[in-house]
């Protein structure tokens, strides 16, 4: 199943609960889920089920734990999906749980170790507070700005790091799809940290130069991915900071970048980007899309993640509308992808 294919919705039992009371008790307990999976995750549960099963001693042994304990966890994974045992001895992974295999290309592993690390669950802890005082969380609980707090923490910025990789990869082909560069020589991938997104499009076009923009310390990922990928003559990473400026180019890509800010910085964003086109330029922003109240789906819900964590949000069409007129932009065309986000793209007013 793709990354953001169907709309999230509460997890925790294999066959749903019956009426409203079972409904709010799945919604109650759906955290548990949350670390069961992170816990999969972490001690690579996926691998270790192989075709022919594994026994919870044969786990324990393989991560060092406590087998009594091992089977007790198998047993609550057998009960969400994600195993199987069937003759009360070896648990087999299912195809839900080899989502979280370390071995495969669009693995969600990372994504699962990063739902429970505490720059990701902590500040969410107080979620009350956020909507109380309209502020971010992170500060409060973590003691730090989401960012900030990231940089003192080499061990959870790499969480995220990868988590943010793994998003992008599965995500990359979709918005490629729907992508036409047609004319573009140059693109630059604005926040683009590892390179995924810039690196898929410029598989697709062999001749289209790109560049990723964005702080220093992920340089050495961004280069060696498009090593590994075979357009490193293409390709170029810039350090630096796009509130500040932003390189030369005939597209600027914004993929998930304006969700994590208030609408004056994103608007500086844009801005920065709209003065760096070439003359016929254009900018396109990837970015989930709130619809109308009450439409079920990841949106609301990850408008949410963005209150609490940072100064971010989720935002309507309209909202962008707003975001391009105020940076010297119009929207020109909005695109879905096979995934639940969009592309739109705007160019200079």
């Amino acid at each position: 199943m793709a990354l953001f294919e169907h709309p999230l919705v509460p997890a925790g039992a294999v066959e749903p609960a019956a009426g409203d009371t079972g409904r709010m008790l799945q919604m109650i307990t759906g955290y548990w889920v949350t670390q069961v999976v992170r816990t999969a995750a972490e001690l690579r549960l996926a691998d270790h089920l192989h075709p022919d099963g594994a026994t919870p001693a044969e786990v324990a042994a393989a991560e060092s734990l406590a087998p009594q304990a091992t089977f007790r966890f198998l047993r609550a994974c057998a009960s969400l999906g994600l195993a199987e045992c069937e003759d009360g001895e070896r648990f087999t992974a299912t195809p839900l749980l080899r989502t979280l295999r370390t071995d495969q290309p669009d693995s969600l592993r990372d994504l699962a170790l990063y739902g429970g690390t505490a720059s990701h669950w902590v500040p969410w802890g107080n979620l009350a507070e956020a909507i109380r005082t309209g502020t971010p969380q992170a500060e409060a609980t973590l003691g730090a700005p989401f960012f900030d707090w990231l940089t003192g923490q080499p061990h959870e910025a790499g969480v995220f790091t990868a988590a943010m990789a793994a998003m992008t990869h599965g995500l990359a082909r979709q918005l490629a799809d729907v992508i036409d560069l047609k004319g573009a020589r140059t693109a630059v991938d604005v926040g683009g940290a590892g390179g995924n997104f810039i690196h898929t499009l410029m598989l697709r076009d062999p001749e289209l130069t790109g560049l990723v923009l964005d702080l220093p310390h992920v340089g050495a990922d961004a280069e060696a991915s498009a090593e590994r990928l075979g357009v490193a003559d293409r390709f170029t990473f810039v350090g630096g900071d796009f509130f500040e400026s932003v390189p030369t180019a005939d597209v600027h890509l914004l993929k998930f970048v304006l969700h994590d800010w208030d609408d004056d910085s994103g608007v500086r964003i844009l801005r920065n980007c709209r003065d760096a086109l070439t003359p016929g330029g254009r900018v396109l922003v990837a970015e989930l899309i709130v619809d109308e109240t009450g439409t079920p789906g990841l949106p609301p819900l990850m408008d949410l993640n963005m209150m609490t964590l940072s100064t971010g949000r989720e935002r309507s069409l309209a909202e962008f509308e707003n975001l391009f007129r105020r940076a010297g932009l119009k929207l020109e065309t909005t695109s879905s992808s096979a995934s639940l986000v969009s592309v739109l793209e705007a160019v200079p007013a």
